[in-house]
């Protein structure tokens, strides 16, 4: 309340009522994501009390006597982990978040962006079943050792819930070890592999409650052996005379499936999907190699359909008939083939390159060029480009691709005069540590610049070049080159940067040209500068400017 005196003192309340409201809508999309969390929360926090008490009820008395509450203690995770991995597929069905993003579009955009948060939500789901099941076996160790004074090797071994409990639990450390981004950056393969033991998981957590370890009074037993009552006269039980009958116990059935089933069902059908479309027939139409080691394919594949920025997994037989890779397309909807630009930095990478006769000085006949599957398209938050006046476009090092097809889109529609283009403006900002990373996508630019100055249209495209790191020689002869009419970097007319941005100049520039509209912010880049950037976004939603930020994640 303060905060919005101090506001409305030093500006007309007109104006700041409207700040405050532009703020707020800067907000809401964070605020809708933290609302979603704290429900997924709640419910695991409701999930954990609820199965405590339900075993503290009659009919798990005498589990009690022996156990004490470490039973309880176990089954509560026990209901969360079933929850969370009823959870965890759903972010991975990649043509189903597709389908919901595109039919609640039109509804709620910011509730289409949570969408794009599918892979930061699947990896918070991944980190809660790895605490609930980490919770369960102390706990279990706990109940088997010290309190039934049971060897623990005999029940891992020797039961069908010992068993699928060391399955379960070696799996999930191969999962979750190799998902570090360390080893997902550097060895690709070995993270993609590994993560497919989430089906020797998903087995194992289903047979788990098979061998109904878990044991209680049975309702028949319950009712005719009151175990308040009868619990002080156990040396009379079942004797003539007595109204305490030997009480019956059976264990619970297995429930987990339950949990689970919906899902996977939905991802057995995405899977098939998925094997549908990569059987469809794929073909290149040309290869280039480009001297930063990046290779760009062109293809073509009936009845493909693609939006701006929108990715695709690929798969090349030849190399790995398991691995799929995603990559951004390159190539504009109005094109009559995709494109993906490839950074050369891992074993499959180099592998294809090599197919593609990326070390031979000879060009390949068609015929010998490899076999290749592709998998999509599936959105990401690039699509809304257009639906903004004005756009901001920041890449950083090979994050510049969603961006391709953004620009090439963009000068595709003004050359047709499509009257449906809401963008007026595009600010377009890119990050890179090397000058060899600008030499593919500066050809681009390059094509742009001189086209949009054809149409005498110099003023829609601002773009603004980075880099970020260089070598003394380097600068010295750039220095020296730098009065050319062309920068000697890029070739272009607009002349490279050295440093960083300042962040807070550019969006203060931008506020202040363009009071009144709605900026929308696409950056595809690393976590710190998504960060920068969001913070940016809110501190100069001012001057009647909102800013709302839009981030890449796949």
């Amino acid at each position: 309340m303060f905060y919005l005196l101090i506001i409305l003192k030093d500006r007309d309340t007109p104006y700041a009522l409207y700040y405050i409201y532009s703020i707020s809508l800067q907000i809401f999309s964070d605020a809708f994501c933290c609302v979603f969390q704290l429900v997924w929360l709640g419910i695991n926090a409701f999930l954990f009390v609820h199965f405590y008490m339900a075993f503290l009820v009659d009919r798990y008395y005498y589990t009690r006597v022996i156990l004490g509450h470490a039973l309880s203690w176990a089954r509560a995770p026990a209901a969360c982990l079933n929850f969370n991995c009823m959870l965890i597929l759903l972010p991975v069905c990649r043509n189903l978040l597709s389908f919901l993003r595109g039919s609640i579009q039109c509804c709620s955009r910011t509730a289409a962006r949570q969408l794009d948060r599918n892979l930061t939500f699947h990896k918070l789901v991944a980190y809660m079943i790895a605490l609930h099941t980490g919770t369960i076996i102390m706990l279990y160790a706990v109940i088997f050792v010290f309190l039934i004074s049971q060897s623990q090797t005999i029940v891992m071994f020797t039961t069908i819930a010992g068993l699928t409990g060391v399955v379960i639990t070696l799996a999930l450390i191969l999962i979750i070890t190799s998902s570090m981004e360390v080893i997902r950056r550097s060895y690709f393969e070995v993270f993609w592999f590994t993560h497919h033991l989430f089906i020797v998981f998903f087995i194992g957590l289903v047979a788990h409650g098979i061998g109904r370890i878990v044991r209680g009074q049975t309702v028949e037993s319950i009712i005719v052996h009151d175990p308040k009552k009868c619990h002080s006269k156990f040396e009379t039980w079942g004797q003539s005379g007595t109204d305490c009958p030997k009480p019956d116990f059976a264990g619970n059935p297995p429930m987990t499936w339950k949990w689970v089933v919906g899902p996977m069902f939905l991802y057995v059908c995405e899977r098939l999907v998925r094997f549908y479309r990569s059987q469809q027939k794929v073909v290149i139409t040309k290869v280039v190699m480009h001297p930063s080691k990046t290779l760009e394919l062109q293809m073509k594949k009936k009845g493909f359909k693609m939006e701006v920025g929108q990715y695709v997994f690929m798969q090349c037989p030849s190399i790995s008939q398991l691995e799929w890779h995603p990559f951004t397309l390159t190539s504009a909807p109005e094109e009559d083939h995709l494109s993906v630009h490839i950074r050369i930095v891992g074993d499959w990478t180099q592998a294809l390159y090599t197919a593609c006769g990326g070390d031979k000085t000879v060009v390949l006949d068609a015929w010998t060029l490899p076999k290749l599957a592709v998998d999509g398209p599936f959105g990401t938050a690039s699509e809304d480009v257009f639906r903004y006046e004005v756009v901001m476009l920041v890449g950083a090092g090979i994050g510049v691709t969603p961006f391709a097809s953004v620009l090439k889109s963009v000068w595709y529609k003004h050359v047709q005069e499509n009257k449906n283009v809401f963008t007026k403006k595009i600010y377009f900002y890119w990050l890179c540590p090397e000058t060899q990373a600008f030499e593919w996508f500066a050809d681009l630019l390059q094509s742009l610049e001189r086209q949009m100055t054809e149409k005498d249209m110099r003023d829609f495209l601002s773009y603004n070049i980075y880099l970020t790191r260089w070598k003394d020689a380097e600068a010295a002869h750039f220095r020296v080159q730098y009065e050319a009419e062309n920068d000697p970097i890029t070739g272009l007319k607009q002349k490279t940067r050295y440093g960083k941005p300042n962040w807070d100049n550019e969006f203060s520039a931008i506020a202040t040209q363009h009071p009144g509209s709605k900026v929308g912010v696409f950056l595809c880049g690393p976590t710190a500068l998504a960060k920068a950037l969001g913070k940016q976004c809110i501190s100069h939603t001012e001057s009647g400017t909102e800013f709302i930020f839009n981030k890449e994640n796949f």
